[in-house]
Order: C-alpha cells, then structure tokens, then sequence
C-alpha cells in the first residue's frame, strides 16, 4: 500500500456525460463521469471517460474487504459473511445479525468504531426515529463489516482498539487482497465514511475485480464471498435496494454500489462493469447501471425497474433521470 496523498488523476478535463435530467422537455442538468464494460474475456470492450485513473470504489470495496477477514482466518459463511461485504439497510434482520456476530466473538456493539447513524434505508430510518430510536453505531450501513473485522482480530488476538488503523495487520492485508484483485496496486489509502481504511483502484481494476471473485475456484476466499453475497443478497443490501434485486433476478450477478455513485458488477461468465459519476449524484446510479446492462446484453425485466427515475412536478411525472450514452 502506499502513502495516503491522492494523486492527480490523468483524466480528461470534461468527462463525458452519463446521465441526462430531463424535465418537462428541457434538459437541466448532466452528470458526467466514467465507465467501463468488460468482454467475458477480461477485455475493455468500452471505455468512457477516464476508467483507468484511480478514484476511491467506497463500499464496492467491501468484497475484497471480506475476503481478506476470510485469508485472515475467520470462519464466516451464509448470511454471516454476505452482512461482513454489507451495506445494509438498517433492518431488523441486519441489526439482529450484527448483534449475534459480536456476540459470538465476546464482542459488544460499544466495541463497533462506526459513527453513530440512522439506518440507510429512509423506510427503515423512519420507523426507527417513530419507534424512539437515536443514531447508533450498530444501526450505521457498515456495522457487519465491522463486526467481522472486529471478530477476526479476536481470533487472531490482534488488537481491536486499532483495528481501523491502516497499519494494522488486517487493514495491510485487506490492501493486498484490493491489490491481488483489482490487477494494480493501491494508488492511495483513504478513510472511508466508516471510518475504515479506504483503497484507490481504477475502475478498470474495480471491474477486474468483480470479475475476479465470479471466476474464482470454489472454496477460495474469493469466490466464498461472492457466493455468499450472491446467495444472501438481502444481506448485501436490504429489500427495497438494487443490489439486492440484482442478485435475485439476474443469475449469478455479483453487485454492490458504493457511497458518491460508483457501481461494480460482474456475471458469472466473466463479463464485468464499473463507474462513478463524477459528481457522486446517487440519482443517476440507476439509469447508468441499467445501461450499462443492457449493452452487456441483460435480458431481464429488473434491468428496466434498476433504470427507472421519475422527475415530479406536483404530482405529476414529469422528467427523468436516463442514461446519454
């Protein structure tokens, strides 16, 4: 891994647009950023923008993030581990696992180092306010990832008051395992919004990545990972998120979204994509992705679901967010 000064990206001054607001006719807004999709054979099949330039992936991190707490030598499987690649939604079921988690290691949700949140969901965020609840650590979207990592350190009786250390030995493992993935080393360490060490890849590396996991041996961490996200993806995500409908709808897809817009997917026969808007607008995560499958040649009706975003004026549909690409 190396020093945590960003570089300078060697990126194009105007991206190109992804993603046009549409309103009324008139189109007032774009958001611009980068994509990749590649062939099954691992080959850029397109490129927009700059996907070779590094850019912080946020949560599509978190599979390579629970891979290395599996080379690490926590036994997780099921749900389990699906919850430690998890940005969940805040629901019963995610905060009852997370709790169980801890428990089984002599852990505590006061042990948990994430900042005190409300759960992602706005449904669930909702309830929880109307039910009297306060921002908790537990109930913040990365809590299972965090239960894991705090697990794997009692394991292997490392210390757990700095797990979120960059040189703690998970956290250098975890940036191997990034690098190993991604096909490329770590161009910067950042601190995620959990407060976990965060790596910088290129998209393209992202996508390799993705890829890498689906076209893994069975019983490799890897590959134990993607398949537990791809058979628990309610884990991965939460009822009413795209990831979620993804992995149920579209036969061995492996996806997961991450914080300012970006997006990995890879399916089963290697073919992969990832992007970031530039701006980090999540509105335009939707209609992106739904392109981007269908170029990829997705034939399902979830594509359609994934890529719809109204524009209302009153009470009336009036725009849309939609791909320009």
């Amino acid at each position: 891994m190396t020093s945590s000064t960003v570089p300078s990206p060697s990126s194009p001054s105007v991206l190109p647009v992804l993603a046009e607001v549409v309103r009324s006719g008139f189109t007032e807004g774009r958001h611009r950023g980068s994509l990749v999709i590649l062939a099954a054979d691992g080959s850029v099949e397109l490129a927009l923008g700059d996907p070779a330039g590094p850019v912080f992936p946020r949560s599509s991190n978190k599979p390579m993030q629970a891979a290395a707490i599996l080379r690490a030598g926590l036994d997780l499987s099921g749900e389990r581990l699906a919850l430690a690649a998890a940005s969940h939604s805040g629901e019963d079921f995610h905060l009852g696992l997370v709790r169980t988690m801890l428990a089984e290691h002599g852990l505590k949700a006061a042990d948990l180092q994430t900042p005190p949140d409300l759960p992602l969901d706005p449904v669930e965020a909702e309830a929880y306010l109307a039910a009297g609840g306060v921002r908790e650590p537990l109930t913040m979207n990365c809590s299972g990832k965090h239960a894991a990592m705090l697990a794997v350190c009692v394991r292997n009786g490392w210390d757990t008051a700095t797990y979120l250390d960059p040189a703690h030995p998970l956290q250098r493992l975890v940036g191997e395992v990034v690098a190993r993935a991604a096909g490329e080393p770590v161009a910067a360490i950042g601190t995620d919004g959990c407060g976990a060490p965060l790596m910088a890849i290129g998209l393209v590396g992202l996508a390799r990545a993705f890829r890498a996991f689906v076209l893994a041996e069975p019983g490799t961490a890897e590959r134990r990972v993607a398949d537990a996200m791809r058979a628990h993806p309610e884990y991965v995500a939460g009822t009413r998120r795209p990831d979620t409908w993804l992995m149920r709808e579209v036969p061995g897809a492996l996806s997961k979204m991450g914080a300012e817009a970006v997006q990995a997917l890879a399916l089963p026969d290697g073919r992969a994509l990832a992007f970031k808007i530039d701006d980090g607008s999540t509105r335009a995560l939707g209609p992106v992705l739904a392109r981007s499958l269908e170029l990829l040649g997705v034939d399902s009706p979830v594509v359609s679901r994934i890529g719809r975003a109204p524009l209302t004026g009153g009470d009336a549909v009036v725009g849309e967010v939609r791909a320009a690409f």
